[in-house]
């Protein structure tokens, strides 16, 4: 037997798989930086990609609009690297009552006063004040025009009026653009409801019933409507400068791009994919997978991070076991509505194409991946609450792999995932 450990919760569980099955443990590859976050942060700003430094693009007496993460985004450490940013506009002439932060929450919630002081950091906080994007202000809004998709962008006013807007935030694997940070600091970020909604439902095939859009995944932006998308509602922003940060698996700020926030953007997801895009050589019957245990597996909502990620390494019609606690239970209303309030696939397609929101492709990308395969979940959630779905759900791995073994017998190719919500499978061509 192989014994793997992997976090639940705030603890870990030990998971035993049988030698002659494991195919691979699936883990990011070690590329970390030997540089502090510090260096990191400074070289990045000291080189940037196809594009002079900061302080040369801004003048004195011009406005800056620094756009940052929401506080759901904490872990990208902004407080860190926020103030290198504001030193290298304070070079170039720039004074602190001509620099606005705008929150880029999309279409969350506002923020409290204590939470803009976590995004900023004590010393910045003392400076600037954050103003939080309302998605749903239309007043606060300007129409820019309509991309060739039909998405009409709306775009913060405040942003665009200042001279220029620099963009923050962190690149990983995203579930629909291919990889989070450089364009979606504008869509969803800046952007009005209407418009997020209608980029968003690019995330489903042209079809009724044909389901999910299968371009639209996690590292992939080649042909991707949502990606694409994205990119040309940025374009009539025109971003002046980019800043983008990539973790390690402790947390840590092992990378950083600055630049054109198209180049810099591409050059931060090479790193991502040759960090955490792991190739594998074939499909598995199994896949057992955590997201990394406490807050990654805090409710469902956030498990869809795991579920995309293991998706990639099983066959169709073969077994799929993810550890997350739930401590939150669904963790969104309309997830749980999505998952609970229909009893077939298509039903819920037919409610999510006429009322589209993030949280409702979450419950019915659950309920999609419970029909073509199956799905278990080691949880504190209720099984009553998602048995609707077809999502099966026990309290220990343990009752998981017996149940599997049981209906589909004990020799299953298995891949495992200590940390599926960061790392993507790929299968080689």
């Amino acid at each position: 037997m192989n014994t793997i450990k992997m976090k639940y919760g705030r603890g870990k569980i030990n998971i035993e798989i049988p030698k002659k099955n494991l195919i691979k443990v699936i883990e990011s590859n070690s590329k970390d930086s030997k540089k502090t976050e510090e260096e990191v942060i400074v070289d990045a700003l000291k080189e940037p990609i196809a594009s002079a430094p900061l302080h040369q693009l801004v003048h004195p007496g011009e406005t800056v609009c620094i756009v940052i993460s929401d506080v759901t985004r904490l872990w990208q450490k902004m407080s860190t690297y926020l103030p290198y940013i504001v030193e290298e506009l304070n070079k170039g002439g720039i004074k602190d009552k001509d620099i606005l932060f705008i929150s880029a929450t999309g279409s969350h919630r506002r923020q409290t006063k204590e939470e803009h002081r976590l995004l900023l950091g004590d010393a910045l906080a003392d400076r600037f004040h954050v103003l939080d994007h309302d998605c749903l202000e239309e007043e606060n809004l300007i129409y820019l025009g309509t991309t060739r998709f039909g998405t009409p962008v709306k775009v913060n006013k405040k942003a665009l009026e200042s001279d220029h807007i620099i963009l923050t935030g962190a690149i990983v694997f995203h579930l629909l653009a291919g990889w989070g940070g450089g364009k979606k600091s504008i869509l969803p970020g800046i952007c009005g409801y209407e418009t997020i909604m209608k980029n968003h439902t690019l995330s489903l095939s042209s079809n009724l019933g044909e389901g999910s859009n299968p371009l639209v995944r996690s590292g992939n932006v080649e042909n991707n409507p949502l990606n694409e998308d994205m990119l040309e509602a940025a374009s009539m922003v025109k971003p002046t400068f980019m800043f983008n940060v990539i973790m390690n698996k402790d947390g840590k700020i092992s990378h950083a791009v600055a630049g054109n926030y198209i180049k810099a953007h591409e050059a931060g997801c090479k790193i991502v994919d040759m960090v955490d895009g792991v190739e594998i050589n074939e499909l598995a019957d199994l896949v057992v997978a955590t997201a990394g245990g406490y807050p990654k597996d805090i409710n469902l909502y956030q498990s869809i991070k795991t579920l995309i990620n293991a998706r990639e390494a099983v066959k169709k019609g073969g077994t799929i076991i993810i550890l997350t606690q739930c401590r939150e239970g669904f963790g969104n209303d309309e997830v749980q509505q999505m998952i609970q309030n229909y009893s077939s696939l298509i039903e819920r397609e037919k409610a999510l194409r006429k009322d589209y929101s993030i949280a409702k492709y979450v419950g019915y990308f659950f309920s999609e991946v419970a029909n073509n395969y199956e799905l278990i979940l080691v949880s504190d959630i209720d099984e009553e609450l998602v048995k609707n779905a077809n999502v099966k759900v026990v309290k220990s791995i343990e009752e998981a792999l017996k149940m599997t073994y049981k209906n589909r017998g004990t020799n299953l190719k298995t891949y495992i995932m200590p940390y599926g919500a960061n790392t993507l499978p790929k299968l080689k061509k």
